[in-house]
């Protein structure tokens, strides 16, 4: 498989080469950038697979470069932070982020969440590439599309997983924790409300009232479970 590409954004020298030198030991092919204009010039070159990106920039906000350069590739990005707020964590998630990490943080957490997030572009194998059809919603797990009446629906990677992960087993429910280790891939430790986040947006592209879900449902006390629309739902 082939070497995994980072871009690493972060106006502090130090985490930056920190950072960098960290991944490099790892065989990960690294780039590195100090501010939003920089790094987006990187990005068109260099085309990673995963950013890690400070919010805080002299130029601009990682939530705002976050979007910019979803909206281009697709890509995995990993917020950094010195602000343990949740309410940024919110924000972050919504804006597409995959994962988040607070400084300080420890290098061994920094490659547990990398190794995390890279799984998610591993092959997929025969039985998972079976397209989910239900009524007029399309699951593609070989394109990595959605499609609503043949329409594209633009979702993040993460998004992805979990609306597959929902809809390959309609019906049953699914508590946060469970999605968390069955998604993320890992024991995430912290705020579980950040499952809520994702499905709120995955809930706004693909449901026709956000406010009145009929596919992705609440159990209230337990979790989530995907409800499919027709009998002509199949899933594997």
């Amino acid at each position: 498989m082939a070497v995994a590409k980072i871009l690493v954004v972060d106006d502090d020298p130090s985490i930056r080469n920190l950072i960098q030198r960290f991944l490099t030991k790892h065989n990960y092919q690294v780039e590195a950038a100090e501010d939003g204009k920089t790094a987006l010039a990187l990005f068109e070159q260099f085309n990673p697979d995963l950013v890690i990106l400070d919010v805080n920039l002299p130029d601009t906000l990682g939530y705002n470069l976050c979007q910019e350069m979803q909206n281009r590739t697709k890509v995995f990005v990993l917020m950094l932070t010195s602000r343990a707020d949740e309410a940024d964590k919110i924000r972050g998630f919504s804006q597409g982020a995959d994962d988040y990490l607070t400084k300080p943080f420890s290098l061994g957490e920094l490659e547990v969440r990398v190794g995390a997030i890279l799984k998610r572009q591993r092959v997929v194998t025969t039985a998972e590439k079976q397209r989910l059809v239900f009524d007029k919603l399309t699951i593609d797990p070989e394109r990595r599309e959605v499609t609503i009446n043949n329409e594209l629906i633009p979702l993040t990677a993460l998004e992805f997983d979990l609306l597959r992960f929902l809809a390959s087993h309609p019906g049953r429910v699914w508590r946060r924790a469970e999605l968390i280790q069955e998604v993320w891939d890992y024991e995430y430790v912290g705020d579980q409300r950040v499952v809520d986040v994702h499905i709120g947006q995955i809930r706004k592209k693909i449901e026709i009232d956000a406010a009145q879900p009929i596919l992705i449902q609440t159990v209230r006390g337990v979790g989530y479970k995907f409800e499919a629309p027709s009998k002509a739902g199949k899933s594997q």
